[in-house]
């Protein structure tokens, strides 16, 4: 017995990386999937149906049962067919990991529109698309009589946590699913439904490329038989975990997790307070009170900031 039979899941972006790894675990474990592919190539929108194809034929050699999907997340109609097939097809729904994602990388200055749209419209549009109509078949559901235990699992990441420069279209789509995630979850919880996120520090096609340390740390591959700390199967045991019932009692909550290694997260908190109690602000006031806020506090520092995670 598995710990998601009878379940069916659909992962986004699962014809390779950390979405392979996600769609392969949960099949080991009992799940039928959707296997969401729109086969783009990393840097610019193609369509290529073979990598979802192939993770369809490696479930079924292991003795489940997946079927392919070509949908564009970041179209909102078409998502919606996603959601009606799969229920179609295997009469139910339960499991949503929101895994798809591109990169456009590119500094601030020379950043185009198109650029900053493709990104926002694939990761964080896309969350929202699949999520929504999830969400309204459970909600149906739930209304219906019928008892939901669902589980969302979204994919957030360091560049929107703590920044990494030449990804403010990426950061910035990141950090939005990661506070989208938090307010899913009070929404969606009276319907039976759990909205999780994880923040994976993995190799994949587009991690390597990422500017700066990062992109260069997840390259370097250990010698045969050393602990691959980036390897993307690292990360699926935690989304095998958040989408079953062992996790009924855990929502709204962001999980880092690298290797051996998961980190609870939890969001903005103050540093340092002033206060005036007898009036408002006023410029004057500011002129003497923020020097005395910023007071011994360092500018930000990002690669400090990442090491945490790599002690």
């Amino acid at each position: 017995m598995g710990l998601l039979d009878g379940k069916v899941a659909i992962v986004t972006g699962a014809g390779r990386g950390i979405g392979r790894e996600h769609a392969l675990a949960l099949a080991k474990e009992g799940a039928k999937i959707v296997i969401n592919d729109v086969g783009t190539a990393r840097d610019k929108m193609t369509e290529d149906k073979t990598p979802a194809e192939e993770v369809v034929n490696e479930i079924k050699k292991i003795g489940s049962d997946a079927v392919p999907d070509y949908t564009n997340v970041a179209d909102y109609n078409a998502v919606k067919k996603m959601i009606d097939n799969t229920i179609a097809t295997f009469g139910r729904l339960d499991i949503l990991v929101n895994n798809a994602g591109i990169l456009r990388d590119r500094m601030l200055v020379n950043m185009s529109e198109e650029e900053w749209d493709a990104v926002i419209a694939v990761h964080l549009k896309g969350t929202f698309n699949c999520t929504r109509h999830a969400a309204a078949y459970w909600r149906e559901e739930s209304k219906a009589g019928r008892q939901v235990s669902a589980s969302v699992i979204n994919t957030a990441s360091d560049a929107g946590l703590i920044g990494n420069p030449g990804q403010t279209n990426y950061g910035s789509a990141k950090a939005g699913i990661a506070a989208f995630s938090i307010i899913a979850a009070a929404e969606l919880g009276r319907y039976g439904v759990r909205v999780n996120c994880i923040v994976p520090q993995a190799r994949t096609r587009l991690t390597v490329e990422t500017p700066g340390v990062i992109g260069a740390m997840m390259a370097e591959k250990p010698e045969e038989g050393k602990l691959d700390i980036f390897g993307p199967e690292n990360v699926a045991a935690l989304v095998v975990y958040l989408a079953s019932d062992e996790a009924k009692d855990i929502t709204g909550r962001v999980f880092h997790v690298m290797g051996g290694r998961i980190d609870l997260l939890e969001g903005w908190h103050p540093i340092k307070t002033i206060r005036k109690e007898d009036t408002n602000w006023n410029v004057k006031d500011m002129l003497s009170r923020m020097k005395e806020l910023m007071e011994g506090v360092e500018p930000e520092d990002l690669g400090t900031k990442m090491a945490m995670f790599l002690m």
